[in-house]
């Protein structure tokens, strides 16, 4: 008797004569019929509350994890398919990785059977699915003689030799010893077995690394004579990235010294266009173990970036050791089926997760200021708190009534500002998160809060009367079991929940403020001025107009459009790529081309601070999808943020990106 069973999806977008369609095949691939089972899946998709299901029984909808069943009695007997309907998404599938990529099916006795499940068939496709980092070529002339991304302010560079085979580092002070070691460090774990630090013994050419008073606090100047260089700079962070544009010359011209030279003379001095150059990683949706982001922040580095935005928490998973409150953890870390967070994402039925211990932490942290990055942890509040409020459940007004949605399809996800244990909760969180990064910035998310939160809270309603009046009491009375807009993130600015998370913001930031920090949000933060503009700064993320507005009123702005600058986007509207579309979609050139400073004023200008990349983790399951999104337009938001706009060249960058590494070492197909 074997028991095996297949998933296939299938999706035909609406056309004016029939609405959209989500098939689900489940195949009895073995011998023994099934009866009066349940078939689990997840993905990026997601059916809509309001989905009506042909052919079977929706009986379980969070979020992107779906419960349904066959018609009572059915029996999938060997060698036959179950074909069931949807009809209702909350958005279109858009390319090939957003339907289901995970299944499993429960039976009557509890056995849980895990899915083989082949990506999502779209009507009318039959390209290859793409996988991988699209390979730029190295091309036999490029338009300059060096390899260095990003491009650096000046470089006048003179002569060529022979590529020396590596690098014989010899700092001079403290500072010198530690860029050196770190240095030695990144290129030993990127490049395994090049030997690009070595010693004299084994050819390693000499290179002084030696400090220069009066140059900026990134800036460094790299000269270079017949078999030596000289690193200078003011502080360990400009020592180190001259050691690193040193290091790519050498990679691109041992590795191509047809194209590229090593060069015996002259100079090259630089300095970053922007101070805050930053990368995002969403270790909520799908976890990363702490080898996983110690890569990335290795990558970072070699491009340049210096500011890692950790996303710890979210509805789907809370990723941070807190000791006050191990439930977080225990509970809030995993995910399977029957766990109070069900299998989301391509999760899969049995557990799976993980979180981040406190000497894990330490040790990433650590890593992180060797390579010249500070580490920003982000903990989602008041929104995006399914996960905590599923682990600790005494956090809710106890006498709240009735479900709203998030635009993810969460219900009654937020923590409540008008319920005071709330407030002992993030103190205790926000103690225990600054004690582990001396960066001194906590950025507590702030965003995509369901209109309808809290309508059914005596409590919220009270304070929504205390500060707006009964009018705005009642106006938010009247969103009751409301579910909100499942199409796009309600639009809060002007409503009763834009009043009370100002307040609940107001107060979070002031102690996060007592504390000596920076208080970060996403723009949603600026609502109602809840935060101090001296002591915040807030990412914008939905266009480039509300970057502009919020520096014109005096806010300290990261720019970082989903349009652009979001790595789960999708590279191109083709089905076969896969990524997320509800931004649009951007392809490396497009990413490149994008200028963060259009559209400021001279004023506005003085307000931003930079640009920030971000990974949002919905498509990630597969690795390979990981390498295809963030890379190389990793390096073109780095380049970006490096590299004045009149120095910008993506025909350089092209012809040079090919030379940098990736994370999981997935290559596209030719």
């Amino acid at each position: 008797m074997t028991i095996a069973l297949s998933l296939a999806t299938t999706w035909t977008p609406p056309t004016d004569g029939e609405e959209l369609a989500y098939g689900l095949e489940l195949t009895n691939d073995g011998d023994t019929a099934i009866t009066n089972f349940t078939l689990g899946f997840s993905g990026p998709a997601r059916i809509d509350p309001t989905a009506t299901l042909e052919n079977g029984k929706l009986l379980k909808r969070l979020s992107n994890h779906t419960l349904i069943a066959p018609p009572d009695g059915f029996v999938l007997e060997p060698g036959a398919t179950w074909r069931s309907v949807a009809r209702g998404l909350s958005y279109g599938l858009r390319h090939w990785s957003d339907g289901a990529n995970a299944a499993y099916v429960a039976l009557a006795d509890g056995t849980i059977i895990t899915l083989p499940t082949a990506p999502t068939q779209g009507k009318g496709h039959n390209a290859p699915l793409l996988k991988g980092t699209a390979k730029f070529r190295i091309p036999a002339k490029a338009p300059v003689s060096v390899s260095i991304i990003p491009w650096p302010k000046s470089v006048a560079t003179t002569g060529a030799r022979v590529a020396p085979p590596g690098l014989d580092l010899k700092p001079q002070g403290d500072d010198a010893g530690k860029a050196a070691a770190a240095f030695a460090g990144l290129v030993a774990d990127l490049f395994p077995v090049e030997g690009l630090v070595r010693p004299g013994s084994e050819a390693g050419m000499p290179v002084a690394i030696v400090h220069k008073a009066g140059l900026a606090a990134e800036a460094y100047e790299l000269s270079f004579a017949d078999n030596a260089a000289t690193v200078a700079a003011t502080t360990r962070q400009g020592m180190v990235y001259g050691l690193i544009t040193l290091g790519q010359i050498l990679r691109g011209a041992r590795q191509y010294p047809q194209t590229f030279v090593f060069p015996t003379g002259g100079t090259i001095t630089d300095e970053p266009g922007f101070a805050y150059r930053g990368c995002h990683l969403d270790v909520a949706r799908q976890f990363y173990s702490g080898a996983e982001v110690s890569q990335l922040l290795k990558l970072m580095a070699w491009n340049k970036l210096n500011k890692f935005h950790w996303h710890l928490s979210e509805d789907e998973a809370w990723r941070i050791e807190i000791d006050a409150f191990p439930e977080l953890t225990q509970i809030g870390a995993w995910r399977g089926h029957g766990m109070a967070l069900p299998p989301l994402l391509g999760s899969g039925p049995h557990p799976t997760g993980g979180y981040y211990s406190k000497p894990v932490v330490r040790q990433i942290v650590a890593l992180a200021d060797s390579l010249a990055i500070a580490v920003i942890p982000e903990i989602d509040i008041p929104g995006h708190s399914y996960a905590t409020l599923q682990a600790l459940p005494q956090l809710r007004d106890p006498a709240e009534q009735g479900e709203y949605q998030s635009v993810q399809g969460f219900p009654n996800n937020s923590l409540n500002p008008a319920y005071e244990p709330v407030y002992k909760f993030i103190e205790t969180v926000v103690d225990e998160v600054l004690e582990l990064f001396p960066a001194g910035i906590f950025h507590l998310g702030a965003d995509e809060v369901p209109l309808a939160a809290w309508s059914g809270s005596p409590l919220a309603l009270d304070m929504i009367e205390k500060l707006g009046g009964p009018e705005m009491r009642a106006k938010h009375e009247r969103q009751f079991n409301q579910l909100g807009n499942h199409h796009g993130a309600d639009e809060i600015e002007g409503s009763p929940t834009a009043l009370i998370q100002a307040a609940f913001i107001r107060r979070v930031h002031d102690y996060i403020a007592s504390k000596g920090a920076i208080t970060g949000g996403w723009e949603e933060a600026a609502h109602g001025n809840a935060v101090d503009k001296d002591k915040s700064f807030v990412i914008g993320w939905r266009n480039v107009e509300i970057n502009a507005a919020l520096a014109e009123k005096g806010f300290d702005i990261v720019v970082s459009p989903g349009q652009r600058y979001y790595l789960d986007m999708a590279n191109g509207v083709n089905w076969a790529e896969p990524g997320a579309g509800w931004a649009g979609w951007s392809g490396p050139q497009e990413t490149y081309e994008f200028e963060a400073r259009a559209g400021f004023s001279e004023q506005g200008l003085t307000h931003l601070l930079g640009i920030q990349a971000c990974i949002w983790s919905e498509s990630m399951t597969d690795r390979a999808i990981f390498d295809r999104l963030v890379f190389p337009r990793l390096s073109a938001i780095a380049e970006a943020g490096w590299t004045t706009p009149e120095r910008k060249s993506w025909d350089r960058f092209k012809a040079l990106v090919g030379l940098m590494p990736i994370m999981y070492g997935n290559w596209a197909a030719e």
